[in-house]
């Protein structure tokens, strides 16, 4: 059994936690060559009132996500909420004494679930100020992965150079850590937030995108603008539903075979219904999939007592 056991334990250290395949260039953080920043942004909109009743909406969706060269069942939680936010430290305000202050929507996502024997979670925080035409694009993010092989860790800083500068710091040697600036029209990671601003404000065509930074981090792909081709239609599926009418943006990039989908409300508060988003995982072509299953308005930040812990049934949440 002792000699069973060991080739076993091997072969999980060499292919369960996935490190950059040989065949896959070393992670770059230089932008796309050729790519220019454009100015003014390429989104508009105003954030409703409806953000600012002094709570935040959280989502609960019902998750299938991609890794491994499968699809795996778990949970995503979607929260939503306006702040005060710091342009020169990129922190929340929190003492009012700072003059450098906007206002923003900001969206933390968790993704949860098991790969076999063990956890997966990822989580991201996006900071995107609501005056578009003072502060035109999303400030910070940030996206960190864990799992029982370690975790990693990426942020961007849109700066006065007009860039993002961006941090790497990844247990995998091949990745290590990084630092450098990336060019691009804006982020895929923003979407969320601006399609919350006002669907009507969303760019359509070709342009320089940086992928989603969860995706990067886990296909270990190059950190760098890819070339997008972004629409919008109607949406005429049947996995997400609504009382209200329902469009769909949607991102391919053709150099990655990757496409991704948001459904959403056409009217405001423009809810997300849902995602999809579609790639190879290893020789496999397959789709992660997000459908929204609950939804509440809280001030959770007062809800941290151990007798609010039922509330999170309302969100179709495990009490532990």
């Amino acid at each position: 059994m002792r000699k069973l056991i060991l080739p076993l334990f091997i072969l999980f250290l060499l292919f369960g936690c996935e490190a950059p395949a040989d065949n896959v260039n070393q992670a770059s953080l230089a932008s796309r060559s050729g790519t220019t920043e454009m100015s003014p942004g390429h989104f508009s909109g105003v954030l409703p009132e409806y953000w600012y009743q002094g709570k935040a909406e959280l989502n609960t969706y019902e998750l299938e996500q991609i890794r491994y060269g499968e699809v795996h069942p778990g949970q995503a939680t979607l929260i939503f909420v306006s702040e005060d936010f710091l342009t020169d430290k990129q922190v929340k305000n929190d003492n009012y004494t700072n003059p450098n202050s906007a206002p923003i929507i900001k969206t933390n996502m968790f993704r949860r679930f098991t790969t076999g024997l063990y956890d997966y979670s990822i989580m991201s925080s996006v900071f995107t100020p609501t005056a578009t035409d003072k502060q035109p694009h999303t400030l910070k993010v940030t996206t960190s992965l864990q799992d029982w092989c370690g975790q990693t860790f990426t942020q961007l800083n849109y700066d006065e150079d007009k860039v993002w500068k961006q941090q790497l710091r990844s247990y995998f040697e091949r990745e290590n850590d990084q630092n450098n600036n990336l060019n691009a029209d804006f982020l895929e990671d923003e979407i969320f937030n601006r399609i919350r601003m006002g669907w009507e404000g969303l760019p359509t065509g070709t342009f320089s995108v940086i992928p989603g930074t969860a995706y990067l981090l886990m296909t270990h792909k190059p950190y760098r603008a890819a070339e997008a081709k972004l629409s919008i239609k109607d949406y005429s599926g049947s996995e997400y539903t609504s009382d209200a009418p329902l469009k769909a943006y949607v991102i391919e990039y053709p150099s990655q075979e990757r496409t991704v989908e948001i459904v959403f409300d056409a009217e405001s508060p423009y809810v997300i219904r849902g995602w999809e988003e579609n790639y190879s995982s290893r020789g496999k072509r397959l789709t992660t999939r997000a459908i929204l299953t609950h939804q509440v308005m809280e001030a959770y930040w007062n809800l941290n007592g151990r007798e609010d812990a039922p509330r999170r049934a309302s969100l179709g949440l495990p009490l532990q």
